[in-house]
């Protein structure tokens, strides 16, 4: 096992730059993701970790060593791509241990690995067949445990499931995680998928345009998102984002006022002036529909556009007047349903509610909610 450091990575083609100055450090046995919208940099970043992609600037170090211009081979890497390239004239076995015997290994410790191996992944009835003979899936596994064999210090996934269907992308993401517990190895996986990213990831670094927007555990991502980039990329539905101006502030709320005039309230934050234009941001599970008979604050009055019923919930997109977008409200299946061309009164829970300044940055709090420390920025 190793840990990995980057320091001020850069990479460009030509004058062209595709990373900028990235700086993190990997600890030894974590299993981080890096998440973020095609073309953010992610697989360029793991294939500069892997050798295949040259270092433009900045340094990397594996295990304390710095790598930059050491070989692929001589990482101590093993990756998995999201085309398994499986030889397809080889068995399963022989696919598992060609990259040993090419190291001339001695058979018995080949024959040793493949199935430790096997066992690890369930695909010991596997050995004989041939890839044509393997569903999507068991192809997977063969391809991750020929990475196995040869114990590396690190592993990388590139977009391994991309390929699967969903129901197999979820079975091989609970495989990954108990490979991981199992191995206890340093993993780093790439996806653009934000559902592996959140159930993979111990912690995840989420890109944009060649550069970190945050990197933190799911928990922090999801509830104490830094900006909006990370606030709309993490989350299904996106979060609910709705500008307004503030029209008051103390040291226990902030009051805004909405497009259409309505007035909420929500927890204070650092950094809110009266006037400022801010956008609030809230989660569709935080919202709720409130009754004609109840009596609450920070209600606001909406049509309802669209109802997507999901079988255990369903998500209501709702007209704001004066803001373009509608917002998405989940509801539990059992809760009173709603019908497209109706109204209904939503509540905005304040603690629930987080804003962010113009520049798109969190305003931040002192105080620590959910579980997760809100001086975050």
């Amino acid at each position: 096992m190793a840990s990995v450091s980057l320091k001020g990575i850069v990479k460009h083609y030509d004058k062209t730059p595709v990373i900028h100055g990235v700086d993190l450090d990997i600890a030894d046995g974590e299993f981080m993701v890096f998440v973020g919208p095609s073309g953010c940099g992610k697989s360029t970043l793991l294939r500069m970790i892997a050798g295949l992609e040259t270092i433009s600037g900045g340094s990397l170090h594996i295990g304390g060593t710095l790598a930059n211009d050491i070989a692929p081979a001589q990482r101590k890497l093993a990756m998995v791509f999201q085309s398994y390239a499986l030889y397809p004239h080889m068995t399963v076995f022989e696919n598992m241990a060609f990259a040993l015997k090419l190291a001339g290994r001695k058979p018995a410790e080949v024959q040793a690995a493949v199935e430790r191996a096997a066992a690890i992944l369930q695909i010991t009835p596997l050995l004989k067949r041939k890839p044509k003979e393997l569903s999507g899936g068991q192809r997977q596994r063969v391809a991750i445990g020929r990475a196995i064999v040869r114990k590396p210090e690190v592993f990388l996934f590139d977009e391994p499931l991309s390929n699967l269907d969903a129901s197999l992308r979820v079975q091989m993401r609970v495989e990954l995680s108990r490979l991981h517990s199992e191995l206890k190895t340093t993993m780093i996986y790439v996806t653009h998928d934000q559902v592996e990213a959140m159930t993979l990831g111990q912690r995840i670094v989420v890109f944009n345009g060649g550069r970190i927007e945050q990197v933190g555990t799911p928990h922090e991502l999801y509830n104490a998102p830094a900006n909006l980039f990370v606030a709309g990329f993490l989350g299904t539905p996106k979060m609910n984002f709705i500008p307004g101006e503030i029209v008051a502030a103390d040291d226990n709320r902030v009051s805004l006022r909405l497009p259409g005039g309505a007035v909420v309230q929500v927890d204070a934050v650092h950094g809110a002036g009266i006037g400022d234009q801010v956008t609030l941001g809230v989660r569709a599970e935080h919202l709720s529909i409130a009754s004609q008979q109840q009596q609450l604050d920070n209600v606001i009055d909406v049509g309802i556009g669209h109802v997507e019923y999901l079988g255990d919930l369903s998500i209501a997109y709702a007209t704001l007047a004066g803001l373009p977008e509608m917002i998405a409200v989940k509801q539990s299946a059992d809760a009173a349903p709603l019908h497209a061309g109706g109204h209904a009164r939503v509540h905005l829970p304040p603690a629930r509610c987080l804003l962010f300044n113009s520049s798109g940055h969190a305003l931040r709090r002192d105080t620590v909610e959910f579980g997760v420390s809100a001086d975050f920025v």
